[in-house]
C-alpha cells in the first residue's frame, strides 16, 4: 500500500521563527491558511508530491509522542536529505540556509558518495543537500 504524502513532523520553539527561515531563508512554500498570528496552522512544506516537513511547536509534538522526550538541541534522531543536481546547487541551498541563521554543520564538499554539505535549522534539525556522484 503506497503512503503520500508522507508527512515528517519535527519540533519546534518558535512558530514564526521557522516559518520565516523555511519560507524566506530556504525558499519553501508553506501550504495552508493563516493563523491569527500569520503563519500556517498547521505549519507545513510540501518538499514533493509525496513529501511534506510539518514543523511542530514543541508542546503539541507531546501530545503525539506521549511519554517519550523530545531530543534536545544538538541530538540528531534523523537526517533530512535534500537532493540537488549540482555541487553549485548544493553551494547556493547552503548558503541560502547560512544567511537565513543556520548552523553549517559540514561545509559543502566532495565526498565519495556525492558533492554535499549539512546545516542545522534554528532548531537544530539536521538537512543534508546532496548532489550525488555519477
Amino acid at each position: 500500500m503506497p503512503y503520500a504524502p508522507v508527512v515528517v513532523a519535527l519540533p519546534i520553539a518558535d512558530r514564526p521563527t521557522s516559518f520565516r527561515f523555511y519560507s524566506e531563508g530556504l525558499g519553501l512554500q508553506a501550504v495552508g491558511e493563516p493563523a491569527d498570528d500569520g503563519v500556517p496552522e498547521p505549519l507545513q512544506y510540501a518538499l514533493n508530491d509525496g513529501l511534506r516537513v510539518m514543523l511542530v511547536p514543541t508542546g503539541g509534538f507531546g501530545w503525539v509522542i506521549g511519554d517519550h522526550e523530545v531530543a534536545r538541541r544538538g541530538q540528531s534522531e534523523c537526517v533530512v536529505s535534500l537532493p540537488a543536481a549540482t555541487p553549485a546547487e548544493v553551494d547556493e541551498l547552503v548558503g541560502r540556509a547560512r544567511a537565513a541563521g543556520a548552523q553549517i554543520v559540514v561545509e559543502p564538499g566532495q565526498q565519495p558518495w556525492g558533492y554535499t554539505g549539512t546545516f542545522a535549522d534554528p532548531d537544530g534539525h539536521l538537512w543534508t543537500v546532496l548532489a550525488e556522484a555519477h
